[in-house]
């Protein structure tokens, strides 16, 4: 599913793709694959996963997989060229994995801890994107996407990058708390937290591409960490 959602996305955006230094080298974009090649490989890996989850696993978590390709695709990939916003409705689709996962696991969506662990997932990509955004904003622009506000850059990228992680260290010790954290878990929980949002508030305040860099760096270190702490922590 992620496979034929990654092919399909680069068909959709291969002429923009070719306008950017970071993408012009895409195998449709640099003109090394053709759009329909591609298009028909990612209509049948997206089919073949669906039909995958739906037999080998259950119905729901092959129905929340297509409703994630679905909505990355015709909602939020067209919304990158019209609304800074397009951030926070990819972070939708960009956090189900966390809903397929508990889906295929125990055919239910309605644990309280599987939506906590969605918010987690929905946080963490806002400075995780907004980094990459900073550091590519010239490239983005020539691609004709609106990642920010025309006029106010800055303040968007402090506003979203500090208040996101802030409230991913809260999500994080939410989440210890339902799972019967013990001590290893909360403090590494707070370790990681506190240390991302350290980074979040200086690239808020330096605004640079060093900074962003940073940041990166940091969101890359805090997501895996943070769900072992999950796994290894239990009381």
């Amino acid at each position: 599913m992620a496979s034929g959602t990654g092919t399909l996305n680069q068909y959709l955006e291969y002429l923009f793709d070719a306008q950017m230094r970071r993408t012009c080298k895409r195998p449709i974009a640099a003109g090394r694959l053709r759009p329909v090649t591609a298009l028909w490989f990612g209509v049948s890996l997206s089919v073949a996963g669906v039909v995958y989850l739906l037999v080998a696993v259950n119905a729901l978590s092959s129905l929340l997989a297509a409703v994630t390709l679905m909505s990355y695709l015709l909602v939020y990939t067209p919304l990158k060229r019209k609304t800074p916003l397009c951030t926070f409705v990819g972070a939708v689709p960009g956090a189900m994995p966390t809903l397929i996962g508990w889906a295929a696991a125990s055919d239910s969506i309605s644990s309280s801890k599987a939506w906590m662990l969605y918010a987690l997932l929905f946080l963490w990509q806002l400075p995780h994107f907004m980094a990459i955004a900073w550091m590519y904003r010239d490239d983005y622009a020539r691609g004709g996407y609106l990642i920010f506000p025309t006029n106010n850059e800055g303040r968007f990228l402090a506003g979203v990058t500090s208040i996101a992680s802030f409230a991913l260290c809260i999500a994080g010790l939410g989440f210890a708390g339902a799972n019967n954290g013990g001590t290893f878990q909360y403090s590494g929980t707070v370790l990681l937290g506190f240390g991302l949002l350290y980074y979040a508030l200086r690239q808020a305040s330096a605004q640079s591409r060093i900074a962003a860099r940073h940041l990166l760096k940091a969101t890359l270190v805090f997501l895996p960490l943070q769900f072992l702490m999950f796994v290894l922590g239990k009381s």
